[in-house]
C-alpha cells in the first residue's frame, strides 16, 4: 500500500466523518506533490540508508505518530479537537512546492503559504472547528517550521511559551521526522 493510501485510511478512521470529507475536497484542489522530495536538494531528511523520503511518507509518519500519542493533550479521536491536529499536520506542507507544486526546490515560505491558505478559508473551517481550534490549527501550520518560521516576528527573539503547545508538538513531530526518529507499522 503506498503512503498517500495510508493517509487516507488513517484520516478516514481519526478523523469526525464531516472532517474527512472536508479533507478530501481540499486534497482534490491542491497541487498533487505527494510524490515529490521533502527535501529538493537531498540535503535534509534523510533516512539512515541515505534516501529522501516523499511528501506522503513525510505525512504519514507525522499522522501516525500524533494519531498514537494525542491522548498526551487529553484529544480523543474521531472528535473536533483531533480534527484540528490532524488538519494541521495534514496540510502543513500542503505548499511546500509553491501555490501551484510546480517549483523546482521547496518554498522557504511554505509554511505562510498554507496558514494563509487556511485562513482565508476560515469560515469553512469554522463549520467544523471552533474558533479556538481553528486558531490552533492555523497557528500550528504557520509556526510548524518553529524558529525558522517564516512569520515569526523578527523584533522578538523566538520561544515557544508564545505559542499553543500544540504548535510545539506539530514542530517537534516535522523535526523528528526531517532526523529520522519516527518508526510507524512499515517497516523497509
Amino acid at each position: 500500500m503506498e503512503y498517500k493510501e495510508r493517509i487516507i485510511d488513517l484520516l478516514k478512521t481519526n478523523m469526525t466523518e464531516r472532517a474527512f470529507i472536508l479533507w478530501k475536497g481540499i486534497d482534490s484542489v491542491l497541487p498533487d506533490t505527494w510524490d515529490k522530495p521533502t527535501s529538493s536538494t537531498g540535503k535534509w531528511h534523510k533516512k539512515i540508508n541515505g534516501e529522501v523520503p516523499n511528501q506522503s511518507e513525510h505525512i504519514y509518519q507525522l499522522l501516525y505518530s500524533a494519531i498514537k500519542v494525542m491522548r498526551l493533550f487529553g484529544i480523543e479521536l474521531r472528535t473536533s479537537d483531533a480534527d484540528k491536529m490532524l488538519f494541521a499536520i495534514a496540510l502543513h506542507d500542503t505548499w511546500k512546492y509553491g501555490q501551484q507544486g510546480q517549483r523546482k526546490h521547496t518554498d522557504g515560505q511554505h509554511d505562510k503559504l498554507a496558514a494563509d491558505m487556511v485562513s482565508l478559508n476560515k469560515e469553512t473551517f469554522l463549520e467544523l472547528l471552533t474558533e479556538e481550534q481553528f486558531q490552533v490549527m492555523e497557528e500550528s501550520i504557520r509556526f510548524h517550521s518553529g524558529q525558522w518560521s517564516t512569520d515569526v516576528p523578527k523584533h522578538k527573539p523566538f520561544s515557544f511559551k508564545d505559542y499553543n503547545s500544540e504548535t510545539l508538538f506539530v514542530h517537534v513531530l516535522d523535526m523528528m521526522s526531517t532526523a529520522d526518529l519516527i518508526q510507524t507499522d512499515v517497516r523497509e
